[in-house]
């Protein structure tokens, strides 16, 4: 307090002990077109996803050495066997557990973009963007494609960083079965970003809600759904339970065949929709 009332009384009003600038630079880094743009928009954001996910995968595959069967009892293996994890008591089995939760992270990072994607119209860049020689459908599609890379590049950082963790301690874990695992995250990540920019572009004041709706509700739907003894065609309505718990099962094609062409074909009708409604900036 002392140094404060030493620095004020010998300082002119509107200065400090250090000066400011009235004017910088100008950073045009990533503005040259609206889908670099958006990433120029988004990088932090992807940065903290992509930290996030690294060093929790990290920590799995670290402490996947350590996982053993001691102490659990008949019931609880039962009740994990319902989930399609009954070999989540060994290293490898609970690594396969565990990518079910990467991949419910990777599909609500998709239902961020939805987010993102309404935000931009909603704060009054997109007519901003729209003001300049820019189609409506390259504006979303591009942000569509952003968001597809943004969650590759999820599920690698995923992968490497659990196969990482997991070989440092030891544990037999081939690399193409771990990619296999990764794979795992796209189709639903796909779907979920289709269904929620086709949200988006039919009702666009509850994208964000329902695409985050759609994923936690189909995850939750996942976990408990056996749990909870609902008929076998009740809980083969969420996609989640059409995976293969990679790399301790295989990975399976014609499940995830079919949610990318539905992502695929909701992300189309999006950007068809998209082009004939109204820009709405509230």
């Amino acid at each position: 307090m002392a140094l404060s009332a030493r620095l004020q009384a010998g300082r002119d009003i509107g200065t400090g002990l250090l000066t400011g600038r009235s004017s910088t630079r100008p950073h045009v880094a990533l503005l040259s077109s609206p889908t670099r743009q958006a990433l120029r928009q988004e990088r932090s954001s992807l940065i903290a996803w992509l930290a996030g996910i690294g060093v929790f995968a990290l920590v799995v595959g670290v402490i996947s050495k350590s996982v053993s069967s001691v102490g659990i009892s008949k019931q609880l293996s039962r009740e994990l066997a319902k989930l399609g994890a009954g070999t989540v008591l060994r290293p490898v089995g609970y690594i396969s557990f565990t990518f079910i939760f990467f991949v419910f992270v990777v599909s609500l990072f998709a239902a961020s973009q939805v987010a993102a994607t309404r935000h931009a119209e909603a704060d009054g860049q997109l007519e901003t963007v729209l003001s300049q020689p820019v189609a409506r459908w390259r504006w979303l599609t591009g942000r569509l494609l952003l968001g597809l890379a943004a969650v590759v590049a999820l599920s690698l950082a995923a992968v490497a960083a659990t196969w990482l963790g997991a070989v440092s301690q030891g544990v037999s874990l081939p690399a193409g079965r771990m990619l296999e695992a990764g794979a795992n995250c796209l189709p639903t990540a796909v779907l979920f970003l289709g269904l929620g920019v086709l949200g988006y572009a039919v009702i666009p004041r509850a994208a964000s809600g329902l695409a985050y709706g759609l994923v936690i509700v189909a995850f939750l739907w996942q976990l408990f759904g056996s749990l909870l003894g609902a008929p076998r065609w009740l809980v083969d309505a969420t996609p989640f339970v059409h995976l293969g718990l990679a790399p301790i099962h295989a990975f399976r094609p014609g499940p995830a065949a079919v949610m990318l062409l539905i992502g695929i074909a909701a992300g189309t009708a999006a950007v068809a929709r998209f082009g004939q409604r109204d820009v709405i900036s509230a």
